[in-house]
């Protein structure tokens, strides 16, 4: 896709100004094994095919790939969008169905502002995206958490949180919820439940908000469920997708999918409607990979390599850990999920990761109800997973510190 994996030439002695602190949000520091943020490895962007785009973009709409876009986004990228998610999910999307957003979270921030009110309560699985979390708190929501089980939140805990608000007062907003590839998990909601799920949100009246940012991030060639919005016939859910995990984040760019109707509402609010929708130029120049077939074949490099990274970290963690530890084989995405023994509280785990160069996320931001490490494998080469969990291993299995 105009990038060889897992070097690209053109950027061999690149200054590295490029990755200074100064330029970009997060650089790891150095010396360390570096498994905390999500973010896709340099290496794995793929530069010189999107270099191109960016050109193409510009030569085939000239200025007008530089004015304010469209309020709903360019109807080109909306276009290849739908018929990506038509045939990735065997069920029909239409333009009118889309809206281009800058990726999720921004998004995620406009729907909760158009769905609830300060006061009001959103239902979250516990545990879930950290940073979801911060955004309904900066909008004065309250956070409720819905219990999950091994198959993903259990529907009636969604039923006894929606009347735990009412018997206090106050209305419960709506539910959000990673369905596909879980942060921080990284696990899969199977088709049974998703249904179930739909059921339950229906007869409380709740709009489900679904993160989808993995979607595209399958391994070993698992099929993957139709998304809520695709099983809901896109009534009742606003689904947020980017291609900040699969492309670039640097690119701000995603989409929202939901009803017509709910596109057209969306669309009218004022930041929307304050110079058109976000990321416009970018839109056009992921159009055209979209279209000519360019994103599904750099899909399937990076999903293997993002397999081969998950298999590094998992399979020398199941092997040296031991069974005080659990260690599940997520299905796609970025992270991977370690159950603590209750020797091992969660702040030592961290602490001592730090002590072996190896820097991890622990589990209580996400609202994790039981001692967890969130481990993102996807900025690191295998071989140096491998390393990083042995010292892992090592620094956690040692029972008197």
């Amino acid at each position: 896709m105009g990038r060889e994996y897992p070097s690209d030439p053109e950027r061999e002695g690149e200054s590295e100004i490029s990755r200074i602190a100064d330029i970009v949000q997060h650089v790891g520091p150095a010396g360390f094994h570096d498994l905390g943020p999500g973010y896709p490895d340099p290496e794995l962007i793929p530069t010189n095919a999107l270099r191109g785009a960016f050109a193409t973009a510009l030569d085939r709409y000239g200025d007008l790939a530089l004015r304010y876009g469209h309020d709903h986004g360019a109807l080109p990228f909306r276009e290849a969008v739908a018929e990506h998610l038509s045939r990735t999910e065997a069920h029909p999307w239409s333009p009118e169905q889309l809206l281009v957003t800058p990726g999720t979270s921004q998004m995620l921030d406009t729907v909760a502002s158009a769905l609830s009110r300060p006061g009001d309560v959103v239902l979250a699985e516990a545990p879930t995206y950290d940073l979801a979390l911060r955004i309904f708190r900066d909008r004065g929501l309250d956070v409720a958490p819905v219990h999950r089980d091994r198959h993903g939140p259990v529907p009636g805990a969604i039923e006894e949180a929606v009347r735990t608000a009412r018997r206090s007062g106050r209305r419960a907003a709506f539910v959000y919820l990673v369905p596909t590839f879980h942060n921080p998990t990284g696990t899969l909601i199977p088709l049974s439940r998703r249904a179930e799920l739909i059921d339950a949100a229906r007869g409380c009246g709740l709009t489900f908000v679904e993160d989808d940012a993995y979607a595209d991030l399958a391994f070993d060639g698992l099929p993957t469920p139709p998304s809520l919005a695709a099983l809901a016939g896109q009534e009742g859910v606003i689904r947020l997708g980017t291609f900040s995990k699969t492309l670039a984040p640097g690119l701000r760019l995603g989409w929202l999918g939901s009803s017509a109707r709910r596109c057209r509402e969306l669309a009218g609010r004022g930041v929307v409607r304050s110079g058109g929708a976000a990321s416009h130029l970018p839109s056009l120049a992921v159009a055209g990979l979209l279209g000519d077939g360019r994103y599904d074949t750099h899909l399937r490099g990076l999903r293997e390599h993002l397999a081969e990274r998950r298999n590094a970290l998992v399979t020398t963690l199941r092997d040296t850990l031991g069974q005080d530890f659990t260690v599940p084989l997520p299905p796609g995405g970025l992270f991977a999920w370690i159950g603590l023994p209750p020797w091992l509280p969660e702040t030592e785990a961290v602490s001592r990761a730090a002590e072996a160069g190896v820097l991890v996320q622990p589990g209580s931001p996400f609202g994790s109800p039981t001692p967890a490490i969130r481990l993102a494998y996807s900025a690191t080469p295998p071989t140096r997973l491998h390393r990083a969990a042995h010292a892992l291993a090592g620094a956690w299995t040692l029972k008197d510190g």
